[in-house]
C-alpha cells in the first residue's frame, strides 16, 4: 500500500472514530433527556381515580372533616371521593375535573412532601411485627385492620408521628411487653402490612382494638366500637 492510501485509510478510520463518538455522545444525551422526561412525570403524578395511599387518605379525612365527603377514609380514591373533590374544587373556584393536583392539594391545606412514605423495608417488617404478634389466629382481614390502626395513629394528632414511636409507646401494644413481636413473622402479616401500607382500613378509621373476652381495661370497653372483626372490636 503506497502513502497515498495509507494516508486515505487513515482520513477514514479517524472519520469513522469521530462519527461514532458523536453517535455515543448523541445516544447518552437522549437518555439524560429522557431520564429528566422520566422524572418530570413522576414528579407530576396526581391522586386521581384509582389512586392508592396515604396522600388519598389524607384528601378524604379533609373532604370528611369539611362535610364533602361521607365515604370511609380508606386510601382508595373512587368516584365517591372523586365526586367529592369536584365538588370542593367547584366551591373554591379549581378546575372541578376530580384530579388532585398541586392547585387543589394547597386548596385542601396538604404539603404532599410531609406525608409518611412507609415504603422503607425496615418499616414494612416492623408492622409485620407487630400484627403477626398482635393478631396471630385473626382472620386475614383482621390482620389489615391491625396495621391500618397503627397507622392511624401515626397521622393522629394524639400519637407519635413516626412507625416506630406509635408501635414502641409506653403501654401501646401488649406485643412489646411480653415480647411477642420477637418471634416469627405470619406471612399473612406481610401481605397485611402491605395491604394496610397501600391505604386499606378495614377498622374504618379506628384508633384502638381489644379483645372483650381477654381484656380488664375498663377505660378501653368505653370506646365507641367502629366494628369487630374477629375476636377483635376496633373503636375510636
Amino acid at each position: 500500500m503506497n502513502n497515498k492510501n495509507v494516508k486515505s485509510a487513515s482520513a477514514l478510520k479517524a472519520i469513522l472514530i469521530i462519527a461514532l463518538n458523536i453517535a455515543i455522545i448523541f445516544s447518552v444525551m437522549t437518555i439524560i433527556e429522557n431520564r429528566k422526561s422520566m422524572s418530570r412525570k413522576s414528579a407530576e403524578v396526581l391522586s386521581k381515580e384509582g389512586s392508592q395511599g396515604n396522600e388519598v387518605r389524607e384528601i378524604q379525612t379533609r373532604l370528611k372533616q369539611w362535610g364533602y365527603y361521607s365515604g370511609s377514609v380508606d386510601g382508595i380514591f373512587g368516584a365517591k371521593t372523586k365526586e367529592a373533590v369536584k365538588l370542593f374544587q367547584k366551591k373554591n373556584g379549581l378546575t372541578a375535573d376530580g384530579i388532585v393536583g398541586k392547585n387543589t392539594l394547597a386548596a385542601l391545606g396538604i404539603n404532599s412532601s410531609a406525608i409518611p412514605d412507609y415504603s422503607r423495608d425496615s418499616e414494612i417488617e416492623l408492622l409485620a411485627r407487630v400484627i403477626s404478634a398482635e393478631s396471630r389466629g385473626e382472620p386475614y382481614i383482621g390482620q389489615v385492620a391491625v396495621g391500618a390502626v397503627i397507622l392511624n395513629r401515626v397521622e393522629h394528632p394524639s400519637f407519635p408521628d413516626t412507625l416506630s414511636g406509635v408501635v414502641y409507646q409506653p403501654g401501646a401494644f401488649t406485643a412489646i411487653t411480653d415480647g411477642q413481636i420477637n418471634e416469627a413473622v405470619a406471612d399473612s402479616a406481610r401481605r397485611a402490612a402491605q395491604e394496610a401500607l397501600n391505604g386499606s382500613d378495614p377498622s374504618g378509621g379506628a384508633l384502638y382494638y381489644y379483645n372483650p373476652d381477654k381484656t380488664s381495661n375498663a377505660w378501653i370497653r368505653t370506646r365507641p366500637v367502629i366494628v369487630r372483626i374477629g375476636k377483635h372490636l376496633f373503636c375510636g
